[in-house]
């Protein structure tokens, strides 16, 4: 296993040989109510679970992340764990599954733990589907598990 924050370089033709191995682990992120917000407010989605503390302290015990804040983290966490070296650039493909398991509490801390499940050649590029466990830190249960595809191209 690779340490926490390693920000791991390979090249991208031994990203094969990485098949069903963990990658690695990425920093915490404080998913705080500013964050919380901020999204709310680029995304229209101002639903009182997330941006009405004083409700939601009162009804839920507090306000949560949106699910797609949480899964949006998965770019900026992914890039503490692997570079992949001779890449002239990296297109996200999607998604084959997103489950949101456990809504992630204001305050919060998550962080990725990530999974190269297969690459296979795509396109004159290669498709990297990685497994992807967002973390919410002090919960068994994680706040969200995703197949996540990127294609890099040489």
């Amino acid at each position: 296993m690779l340490a926490q924050t390693m920000n791991k370089a390979v090249r991208l033709e031994d990203v094969p040989g990485l098949v069903g191995q963990e990658l690695g682990v990425s920093d915490w992120f404080v998913i705080d109510q500013a964050r919380i917000d901020a999204f709310a407010e680029v995304t229209e989605d101002r639903q009182w679970i997330h941006v009405d503390v004083d409700r939601a302290k009162a009804e839920i015990g507090g306000t949560i992340a949106h699910g797609f804040l949480t899964l949006s983290m998965l770019s900026a966490m992914t890039y503490q764990i692997l570079q992949v070296e001779g890449v002239s650039r990296a297109i996200n493909y999607g998604f084959d599954k997103v489950r949101f398991l456990t809504p992630v509490p204001a305050g919060a801390r998550i962080r990725l733990r990530e999974k190269l499940v297969a690459a296979e050649p795509k396109a004159g590029g290669l498709a990297m589907t990685r497994e992807c466990t967002v973390e919410i830190e002090g919960q068994a249960k994680p706040a969200l598990i995703a197949e996540w595809i990127g294609v890099v191209y040489p």
